[in-house]
């Protein structure tokens, strides 16, 4: 899903690149660094250099999974940490979600991460998601389609539509902060 996303970007002209928080040793915490062997301070730094975050999980148990919500655990600390006009430092970054798995849920894990990824400072563009469930107890997961539904490609079209829209108008015009 994340790789239809990013291809459908970069016909948009918008760099992309991708980090599977998987591969990435990220401490427990609701900080921006906790120490030692911490892997969240890079990261946090390439989320903070882009304009627009496509946030991609998985659905277990009906939940995003544990390491969606490790990262947004860490993304608390945005909530403290403010530009010189005291706006959170994610402000003016639009934020996107990816679902994918082989049960039910996709609307919850989404609600679930805009409302998170909203806290933390981020703007949500309407229909800023795209996500694939599977029959609920198959095997079928998304990357053994044979053929990507066209209600799937049409849903990473209108995502992509949008949330490269609003990130060149907050780029051109950001929120207003206390200071000016």
């Amino acid at each position: 899903m994340l790789a239809l996303i990013g291809e459908a970007m970069r016909k948009q002209d918008v760099d992309t690149e991708t980090i599977r928080l998987a591969d990435h040793n990220i401490l427990p915490g609701v900080t921006s660094d906790e120490g030692p062997g911490d892997a969240w301070p890079d990261i946090r730094r390439t989320i903070l250099d882009a304009d627009i975050l496509v946030f991609g999980t998985p659905i277990w148990l009906g939940q995003p999974s544990s390491i969606a919500k490790r990262a947004l655990e860490r993304m608390d600390a945005f909530i403290e940490e403010t530009d010189d006009q005291a706006r959170m430092i994610s402000y003016g970054r639009v934020a996107a979600v990816a679902v994918v798995g082989n049960e039910d849920g996709a609307h919850h894990v989404s609600a679930e991460l805009y409302q998170a990824l909203n806290d933390v400072g981020f703007t949500i563009p309407a229909n800023a998601v795209a996500y694939w469930v599977g029959e609920a107890m198959a095997s079928t997961n998304f990357v053994d389609l044979q053929e990507i539904p066209e209600v799937v490609t049409t849903a990473v079209d209108m995502l992509t539509r949008n949330t490269v829209h609003l990130a060149h108008l907050l780029k051109q015009n950001h929120y207003p902060g206390e200071r000016q």
